[in-house]
């Protein structure tokens, strides 16, 4: 284990046996931030997400894929077959040296295995267990296959986020990554905070269905007052010219974001069209009304006589929550992002981070592992001598790269 014993999560073990996005992304930040994550792959394929595209050069002039790589980092790998009676007690043995062991198998998968939550609860009391799925470890659709644009259809996510009246799939995975990461991460932490405290380790069953419907707070609470949310004409859908993308004349886009009143009278003298002060949800403008679609048609027109840079000069000095629309490679290289030392490259690899800034803290991103490429050193740690880890690697128990 390489990160820093200072690192505010140093001395915190996980077990992570997930595979492509949503667990891995949930452990990188762990790992960001000091623990020691254990990447518990097969001794077949591993992390399908190893195989996929982009390919390019790591640090080390090794060929992988791009986003593996960067969720990845700063992990250990180990390779164990899990259907054989050895391969199952080397974990065992490590979930008696883990504090956490998160899992993204179909539902009852780790119960057939015979490493289901009484099992390893049994094994380590203090353990906490996070099974990460679709939909959840029970109700109808538990067993459903699922992918991050049926998560978000299901919720009723995909039906509020539209272009042109159509469903728009957006190109950051909401369900993936909002429903199932970040949710993993934080329900993972508080079951770690109450093992603390207690003694008492528990089992947290994540849904990246769950994670959007709990998140989908403005349309739930139109529902609530009587009305149903239609996506483009409602206040936060584009429906309000305040709060709407607009075109200029260069066929850049600008983002308005001027949701209070002082905002948007900022913005309107800002352009040039301040009679269209009035013209606002909080004084009667109705998001979606017709009076509401005249007024955003007069604010596009004026912001496509001109270019891009011309407006982004103006509302450099105007406080009026605009922003212009930066394409992703523009967006590593902002300002801000660079002010903050978000964006580092390993050989050909992004990675931003850390989530947070935090004190006593200093991010660097570390390699992720080759496939089964601490085998060995972890055997060794769970007190296995070589001719034992010999005979493991024999029996295809465990694999080294």
């Amino acid at each position: 284990m390489n990160a820093s014993s200072q690192a505010p999560l140093a001395g915190l073990r996980i077990l992570d046996l997930t595979r492509l996005l949503p667990g891995p992304a949930a452990t990188m930040h762990l790992a960001d931030f000091g623990a020691d994550v254990i990447k518990v792959e097969d001794t077949g394929e591993g992390d399908y997400l190893r195989s996929f595209p982009p390919q390019v050069a790591n640090a080390e002039g090794a060929r992988v894929n791009a986003i593996f790589e960067a969720v990845n980092r700063g992990k250990r790998s180990i390779r164990i077959d899990l259907k054989s009676a050895a391969g199952r007690e080397v974990l065992l043995k490590l979930v008696d040296t883990a504090d956490a062991l998160i899992e993204g198998f179909r539902p009852g998968v780790m119960a057939r295995l015979g490493l289901g939550w009484d099992v390893l609860h049994a094994r380590n009391p203090k353990l906490v267990v996070c099974s990460l799925s679709g939909y959840g470890q029970n109700g109808p659709l538990a067993q459903a296959a699922g992918h991050d644009i049926n998560y978000l259809a299901t919720s009723g996510v995909l039906d509020q986020i539209r272009a042109q009246g159509k469903p728009a799939i957006p190109n950051l995975q909401l369900g993936d990554l909002l429903g199932g990461a970040l949710s993993a991460l934080s329900t993972l932490l508080i079951a770690l905070l109450g093992a603390q405290r207690t003694g008492i380790g528990r089992y947290v069953d994540v849904a990246m269905a769950d994670g959007l419907l709990a998140h989908h707070f403005f349309p739930h609470a139109e529902l609530d007052a009587g009305s149903t949310p239609v996506a483009e004409r409602s206040l936060l859908t584009g429906g309000a010219p305040c709060y709407r993308v607009y075109g200029t004349a260069d066929g850049g886009q600008l983002a308005v974001g001027a949701l209070e009143l002082k905002f948007w009278q900022s913005f309107c003298e800002a352009i040039g069209l301040p009679e269209l002060k009035p013209n606002h949800w909080s004084l009667g403008e109705a998001p979606g009304s017709e009076a509401a679609q005249r007024t955003g048609q007069r604010v596009a027109a004026r912001l496509r006589s001109q270019p891009l840079a011309h407006w982004t000069a103006i509302f450099e000095r105007v406080d009026a929550c605009v922003a212009p629309v930066l394409k992703p490679d523009e967006a590593l290289a902002q300002p801000q992002f660079t002010a903050r030392k978000l964006v580092h490259r390993r050989g050909d690899v992004t990675h931003v981070g850390p989530l947070a800034q935090m004190t006593a803290h200093d991010f660097a991103p570390r390699p992720a592992p080759a496939a089964g490429a601490q085998t060995r050193e972890l055997l060794h740690e769970i007190g296995l001598d070589e001719s034992a880890i010999a005979g493991l690697i024999t029996r295809g128990a465990v694999k080294e790269p």
